[in-house]
């Protein structure tokens, strides 16, 4: 063997260590978890959490000790490399060479039953508890390790971390204790974070929560307490709410705001302020507040920075920005990339001077109207699921994360609002401490720890499942049955401790509940169609006798999906009870419908029925029987663009083949260069055709544009728009739109958009035409700020006006 070591290669000495390791699996039932004697805090609690998590999952209680057991029983080293190596200096012959950099570890077994966890540091030491807990295997009063461990591994970037918010926006957190926030704590632990953001008692959002066990200024001191613990990084977002900040005594108020949150906790690490999202405050006023509190934050935490973001900032305000940002200011630490910013992480980068850190801040928790949208989202889910559903999106998170990562220099501390996002969390996680690592394998790892190995692949796979349901028309996407199906099975081979998982529970919600909105898409769409036959019979049966059956059509339902539906409610309990997930206003006191409460909306309608009931009764209302048959007329012929006209529904995604689409979801996942489908519209009021309740909708500056190949020069043309509904503005500043032909010819310049949605008709000059092609470009006034919302083209009629 000394021979050997002499004149074989690395791979060679590898192999051979891997021979002394031991083939059979490792009985792990009776182990002992060795710490070095005077292990620090953090060190200490790493022990804590692996001896916890293994009983929490096998039902055995392994031991604690400074001394190593006599030969025979199984031992697990825990601590940096410094300390074992002082204690006890053999151990560490069972290890790969150590990983360089912060927050690294080792892992290796020998043949006699041990296994040694070295940390480069403390936080070394519980990610490498947590990456021990991952690779065991569970059972009931057993544990074991199946294979021998043999990986040094640190992370690629230094900050890995998700925002928890303890309010009532979060739609469970917020009936959280603080021994749940802590086993949630540990589970993102487990993954390499780093790092959590909270929310100050004072936010955009209600005081309290009827579900609240603790004022928010005490779950935030204890959440502050547990970061220190377990030694990762306490950031807080704390949003600059207050009216005017160029008032000095607004301004004096705030800084005693603060700093009686900030004197309270044990620790901070960081303030993020973000300069909209909320907030208001222009850069000239921002930046002097700023620098107080810093100065006041370091007078209470000597190690706490500042970062700031340009959010929902107006061209004018970036201006500001970049003039202030350069040189960087000696108070402010770093920029943070998010939600509501007008330009991309590269342009952004082009704004600061050189060497400035910026930290990503994802939005991985929304589906629609959001930084990272769902692609081509259908609209039933976006009626139903809505805003903030369960949603894991594996696939999506990894396109996002490669796409930024290039300009990623800092980390990533994401956006979320709650546990519906938790296995993006996870991929976030594992990508910021390796990138090449593939979605599969994560999901494959998050499986086999949260739900058990004996559902790990199926589970791993009913995840992108359930990632695949959303993609394209869900009319088509038979798909949906299988991932249902595959879920049932499961389901029925889990055990009661899996059926009360509340990460199985979610998955579970999720598979009904999509099922169960297909099939009533598929009946209603059907008894639309049905209704549509019976009011193309009146001209022979009459007005009012086909408005009656057609009717008659749109009440009948045959009761398909009620099972599915069902399911779904008795989930929803089962998450109310598991986690405290608010899934219904009236049922379990959600915020609102829009903050996750989808339960409430599984029943909305999918088809044109609340419409054609208007037209119906108003239809009604007239006495002449030729003027019925128009409007019945006009209902069937909606779409109709007439001979050599042209219709695109820009909300479909099969529908809307004029519109010039944008780059492809990996290069631009973001979609800011390109169109996305949306729905909206004002609360109250008439009900909507689904044509012109959803639309295409592009960001911020960028154009929305249709093109049009192949016209008759000769034939003059109008056309017909219904803009989306969704971004009006305000009284006081209405949002507006401006229509332009070919670049040249405007067809009408800003004007509001109609908040009934009536449709817009303007002709379209022959000089437009002429040449055979036509492109209409539609634009909001440039430099904007804000959510970036706004352009929005629901349907689009070329109509053919005169012949050759």
């Amino acid at each position: 063997m000394r021979h050997l070591k002499a004149v074989c290669s690395p791979a060679l000495l590898f192999l051979a260590f891997v021979a002394r390791t031991f083939a059979a699996p490792l009985d792990l039932s009776e182990a002992v978890v060795v710490v070095p004697p005077g292990v620090s805090g953090p060190e200490r609690k790493a022990a804590v959490m692996l001896v916890e998590e293994v009983e929490k999952r096998s039902y055995l209680r392994w031991t604690v000790s400074e001394q190593a057991p006599a030969a025979g029983r199984p031992v697990i080293f825990l601590g940096n490399r410094a300390a074992l190596s002082a204690a006890y200096p053999a151990t560490l012959s069972a290890l790969p060479p150590a990983p360089a950099g912060a927050e690294g570890y080792a892992i290796g077994t020998t043949g006699d039953g041990r296994i040694v966890v070295a940390g480069n540091d403390a936080r070394g030491v519980l990610f490498g508890a947590g990456r021990l807990l991952r690779s065991l295997e569970y059972g009931r009063e057993r544990v074991g390790l199946s294979a021998p461990l043999s990986l040094a591994t640190a992370p690629r970037y230094r900050l890995r971390g998700h925002q928890l918010g303890y309010r009532p926006k979060t739609n469970s957190y917020d009936g959280w204790t603080v021994a749940q926030w802590e086993s949630y704590l540990r589970d993102l632990v487990v993954y390499g974070a780093n790092a959590i953001e909270v929310i100050p008692p004072r936010s955009d959002d209600d005081d309290d929560s009827p579900h609240f066990n603790l004022s928010p200024l005490r779950m935030m001191t204890e959440l502050s307490r547990l970061a220190q613990e377990y030694g990762i990084e306490f950031w807080i977002w704390y949003p600059a709410l207050d009216k005017d900040y160029g008032d000095p005594a607004q301004v004096e108020f705030a800084l005693r705001e603060w700093r009686d949150v900030l004197r309270r906790l044990p620790k901070v690490d960081a303030l993020f302020v973000p300069g909209g999202d909320p907030g208001h405050t222009p850069p000239g006023k921002l930046f002097p507040l700023l620098e107080r509190q810093a100065r006041q934050l370091r007078e209470l935490h000597p190690t706490a920075r500042v970062w700031m973001s340009p959010q929902g900032f107006d061209q004018t305000w970036m201006d500001e920005f970049k003039a202030l940002m350069n040189p960087r200011p000696r108070w402010l630490e770093g920029v943070v990339f998010g939600p509501q910013q007008r330009v991309s992480v590269e342009e952004l980068r082009g704004l600061l001077p050189a060497g400035t850190p910026v930290r990503f801040y994802p939005d991985i928790t929304h589906t629609m109207n959001c930084q990272y949208p769902v692609p081509q989202w259908d609209y039933a889910f976006q009626a139903t699921l809505n805003r903030e559903p369960i949603n894991p999106r594996p696939l999506d998170q990894a396109a996002i994360f490669r796409r930024v990562q290039p300009a990623n220099d800092h980390g990533v501390l994401t956006y979320s609002e709650g546990c519906n996002d938790d296995v993006n969390k996870c991929i976030w996680s594992a990508l910021a401490w390796a990138p090449d690592t593939d979605a599969a394998d994560i999901l494959r790892d998050y499986s086999r720890y949260f739900i058990g190995s004996n559902l790990a692949e199926q589970f791993a796979q009913g995840l992108f499942a359930l990632e695949r349901n959303w993609r394209g028309p869900l009319a088509t996407n038979a798909g949906v049955n299988v991932t249902l199906a595959q879920f049932q099975a499961m389901e029925r081979a889990a055990t009661p401790a899996q059926l009360r998982n509340w990460r199985f529970q979610q998955a579970l919600y999720r598979a009904y509940y999509d099922a169960a909105v297909r099939v009533r898409l598929l009946e209603e769409t059907a008894r639309e169609q049905s209704a549509l036959a019976e009011l193309r019979r009146a001209p022979s049966a009459g007005s009012l006798a086909a408005l009656g059956a057609a009717e008659r059509e749109l009440a009948t339902s045959s009761g398909a999906g009620a099972d599915l539906r069902a399911r779904a409610h008795e989930l929803a309990e089962a998450l109310f009870q598991s986690i405290h997930m608010q899934l219904s206003v009236p049922r379990y006191r959600a915020i609102s419908v829009g903050r996750g409460a989808n339960l409430d909306l599984i029943d909305t309608p999918l088809n044109n029925a609340p419409w054609l009931r208007e037209r119906f009764a108003e239809l009604r209302g007239r006495t002449d029987e030729k003027d019925r048959l128009r409007g019945i007329a006009e209902i069937l012929d909606w779409e109709n663009p007439g001979p050599g006209g042209f219709y695109d529904d820009l909300g479909a995604a099969t529908t809307q083949p004029h519109l010039v689409p944008g780059s492809a979801y990996a290069d631009d996942p973001a979609m800011l260069r390109g169109p996305h489908l949306a729905s909206g519209g004002p609360r109250g009021g008439p009900a909507l055709r689904l044509s012109s309740r959803t639309y295409a909708e592009s960001r911020d500056d960028q154009p929305l544009e249709l093109q049009y190949r192949g016209l008759d020069p000769a034939a003059r043309y109008r056309v017909r728009i219904v803009y989306g509904m969704g971004d009006l503005g305000s009284r006081e500043k209405p949002m507006t739109i401006r229509l332009v032909a070919n670049g040249q010819y405007e067809l009408h310049g800003f004007r509001p958009k109609d908040p009934t949605a009536r449709p817009v008709e303007l002709e379209v000059p022959a000089e437009a035409t002429r040449g055979g092609e036509l492109r209409l470009t539609f634009s909001r006034p440039k430099g904007l700020g804000g959510n970036g919302r706004g352009v929005q083209v629901a349907e689009v009629w070329l109509i053919r006006a005169t012949a050759p």
